[in-house]
């Protein structure tokens, strides 16, 4: 066995603005998508896909294993309201929610995931955020 080491530790990470204000428009989200890729290069963290509608976001996320998912959820979080509010990026004050959701991806499932988060507009058409987590924890929870 070789004496290096190696990692692939894949993450699903959603999470809504603050009482799922619909503050992240069209015009705002790609610019604190470009920000989040932007502060994950300098984090050291490998952003693969990130999309979402006006409440929240997903993020397929590839990460070391000196990262935990709250660390990276609370790194990007953080710096990015900071970001949107001391830029104006939006016309009220900007929060995130507190919370989060992370769940793990097996390489093996990637294409689902991304798939997943690349049709978001279209699946929100008919499907709520709330009841959208519940779906992702039933299925997280059905071993």
């Amino acid at each position: 066995m070789s004496s290096r080491s190696y990692s692939a530790i894949w993450l699903h990470l959603i999470w809504s603005t603050k009482k799922r204000a619909p503050l992240l428009t069209k015009k705002v989200k790609y610019k604190v998508y470009n920000f989040f890729r932007d502060k994950a290069k300098e984090l050291n963290i490998h952003i693969d896909h990130i999309n979402g509608i006006d409440d929240h976001v997903h993020l397929l996320v590839c990460i070391k294993p000196t990262h935990s998912a709250s660390t990276v959820a609370k790194k990007l979080k953080g710096a990015s309201s900071k970001w949107i509010n001391e830029q104006g990026i939006t016309d009220e004050y900007f929060e995130w929610q507190a919370g989060y959701a992370a769940f793990s991806v097996s390489p093996t499932q990637l294409h689902k995931v991304r798939a997943y988060i690349r049709n978001q507009e279209k699946h929100h058409a008919k499907t709520s955020f709330a009841d959208e987590l519940i779906m992702l924890e039933n299925k997280a929870n059905s071993h």
